[in-house]
């Protein structure tokens, strides 16, 4: 009975070792794993973090590059895509990675804050009704009745006054676009859903326009933000804007963070986008936009009654209205950085600020593509 007592014992013993053993052995494959885990995430960690320096490195070569382009260039007042910072994307080789980096200007596309720009869409910039609509030109000769052949004020010769210019260009935009299932209606609903948008109050500014309740109505539901766009992905979320047309405009339209300003840089308009010019200047024909663009060589306009002077420009309808949009100069430029370091990847956006005194600020940054 003793020997027996004692075999039942050493087997129950044995079990438990064996069980004592197995737990011992998953804890540590567990602990291992979890282990190798922690590295690998660190590792991966320290190379987005390497990523992300040299974005910031890139940041700071671009604001080189833009001193060095406005301090040497000639007329310190002119932007051109003669200029260094025009040069396209680059790209530079580092260890276990690369460095790529793309300077545009914010003047070269329609700002979409600037359609509630009061200033400037009604020409209260020393350009009121009943001033001469271009200081460069002279006055027209007067008809046999002795009075002016041109009707009062800055009106053209159409004889109507364009409030609110930016709204008719982005207008003009979207109907240039050719977008399928997208007509004039459509393109005015856009428009005024988002000044409503913008705008800081919550009444609807016309019959297209959309507040609070039309957005609180929606499955899931939100306010209008009454407020400045920070990004052109903002449209997803405004009234009759789709997937559609928000791409279509990409390419056409930016964000100028805080600023309203309705301000385009004639020298540096891509000649691919040239609807955005048509735009501008009231829907006109793809061949006027042209012949400016061959008129304006590298190095642009030096001022804009060079500009003005142009016979293409000359002969356009109520152009004494659309050319306060113009300038030759800018002051917000966008870097688009992507890097990469040990297979970790980072892209980022600097808008960046020429200052009065030259110096240049970064007035915003984010991460991702766009």
């Amino acid at each position: 009975m003793t020997i027996l007592k004692l075999q039942r014992q050493t087997g129950v013993a044995l079990i438990t070792v064996m069980l004592v053993v197995a737990i011992a052995v998953v804890l540590a494959t567990k602990m291992s794993s979890a282990l190798i885990f922690q590295i690998q995430r660190t590792d991966n960690l320290n190379s987005n973090q390497q990523a992300y320096w040299y974005a910031m490195g890139a940041e700071a070569f671009a604001k080189s590059v833009l001193t060095l382009s406005f301090k040497e260039k000639d007329d310190k007042a002119v932007t051109h895509l003669g200029q260094p910072w025009a040069s396209g994307e680059t790209s530079f080789p580092v260890d276990l990675g690369t460095i790529s980096g793309e300077i545009t200007d914010m003047h070269a596309c329609f700002n979409l804050n600037s359609l509630i720009n009061k200033k400037q869409n009604n020409d209260e910039q020393g350009n009121v009704p009943g001033s001469n609509p271009d200081e460069n030109e002279p006055p027209e000769e007067d008809d046999k009745q002795g009075g002016s052949n041109k009707p009062p004020g800055n009106t053209g010769s159409s004889g109507k006054v364009i409030e609110n210019k930016a709204k008719v260009a982005f207008i003009e935009l979207i109907n240039l676009l050719n977008i399928d299932g997208i007509g004039s209606f459509e393109a005015e609903s856009m428009a005024e859903a988002l000044i409503d948008w913008l705008d800081e109050d919550s009444s609807i500014a016309s019959a297209g326009g959309a507040e609070d309740n039309d957005y609180a109505a929606k499955e899931y539901p939100y306010l209008a933000a009454n407020s400045l766009l920070a990004s052109v992905n903002e449209l997803r979320l405004i009234e009759h804007f789709t997937p559609q047309v928000i791409f279509a405009l990409k390419d056409y339209v930016c964000v100028i963070p805080n600023s309203d300003t309705h301000k385009i840089n004639i020298n540096t308009i891509d000649e691919e986008n040239i609807e955005l010019l048509q735009a501008l200047l009231g829907g006109v024909d793809a061949s006027a936009a042209e012949e400016i663009f061959s008129e304006r060589g590298e190095e642009g306009f030096k001022d804009i009654s060079e500009f003005t002077s142009l016979p293409a420009v000359k002969s356009l309808k109520d152009f004494s209205q659309f050319k306060q949009q113009f300038v030759v100069d800018s002051e917000y430029f966008k870097l688009t950085t992507k890097t990469s370091f040990n297979d970790s990847y980072f892209s980022m956006n600097s808008i960046m600020k020429i200052n009065k005194d030259e110096t240049i600020s970064v007035v915003n940054r984010s991460i991702g593509v766009n």
